[in-house]
């Protein structure tokens, strides 16, 4: 997973050391249509300020990255947490990648490691009140499922680098650890995401919509270990794809966005573990 932590969080969380935070080469430059407007960089990962398609923009605003991002630590298989208490601050940036400065969590609206990876938090700020006082409009989260060989951007707040290739297909079970995500985005060869890259928003080149959240990468070729995530089939096939980037799909998140911004698991057509 790929996550910046600080030696006393990892211990805490599994006891192993998760991916390097050395800088990578990014791939080769992004298109013009993304920037890093819109996203943010978190003490340990990054995330973006996100909104549905049918969201206001007098709703308070949204911070999404990965479940494995929680300031709580990382939650255990199975777990899910919703509407906790959160102060957590997030670093706003422009289009180049500049700090323009900070908003504030509220909550977190809900937080998961099962069947996804993902952590949405709710702001003191709404969307327009963002834009007012940063120029900055969030990205849109994408309602449908991607599709193979969809140019995209894995967009990095805390690293300010752009890591761009095609979508290479999808895992039906990933296995990394103890956690499970179902239908992951597998990226192809030329996003070497890196630690720190953790909850990046996976942007759609030609439409500059959200179609994912990175979250993990096989570092080093090991079979369904931490840092190592494995594919597995609908027969229990295993397959593993050294070097090989993953991220968790947010079509699904929509439909559980209500009013006011309100994360609602009963919303028809949510889906979101509970």
């Amino acid at each position: 997973m790929n996550r910046r932590l600080v030696s006393t969080l990892l211990a805490a969380a599994t006891g192993a050391v998760l991916a390097a935070t050395t800088l990578a080469t990014p791939a080769s430059a992004a298109p013009t249509a993304v920037s890093f407007a819109g996203t943010v960089a978190l003490s340990n990962c990054s995330g973006s300020i996100v909104r549905a398609p049918h969201s206001l923009s007098s709703d308070p605003a949204l911070v999404m990255s990965n479940g494995h991002c929680l300031e709580s630590g990382m939650p255990g298989p199975g777990v899910v947490v919703v509407n906790q208490s959160s102060t957590r601050s997030f670093t706003v940036l422009s289009s180049s990648g500049r700090s323009l400065g900070t908003v504030r969590a509220t909550k977190v609206s809900y937080g998961t490691m099962t069947s996804t990876d993902v952590a949405i938090y709710q702001t003191n700020r709404t969307y327009a009140q963002i834009q007012s006082q940063f120029g900055v409009a969030p990205l849109t989260l994408a309602n449908t499922h991607p599709t193979a060989g969809t140019a995209m951007s894995v967009v990095s707040g805390y690293w300010k680098r752009m890591y761009n290739c095609n979508v290479d297909g999808f895992a039906y079970k990933l296995r990394e650890a103890g956690w499970t995500f179902n239908d992951s985005i597998r990226y192809t060869s030329a996003c070497k995401t890196i630690g720190g890259t953790s909850g990046s928003p996976i942007v759609e080149v030609s439409t500059g919509k959200v179609i994912g959240v990175n979250n993990t990468r096989n570092e080093s070729g090991g079979q369904c270990t931490l840092n190592n995530p494995c594919e597995v089939d609908q027969a229990g096939n295993i397959t593993v794809r050294s070097g090989i980037g993953y991220g968790q799909q947010t079509y699904i998140i929509v439909p559980c966005i209500g009013t006011l911004s309100q994360i609602d698991l009963a919303r028809p057509g949510c889906t979101l573990p509970r």
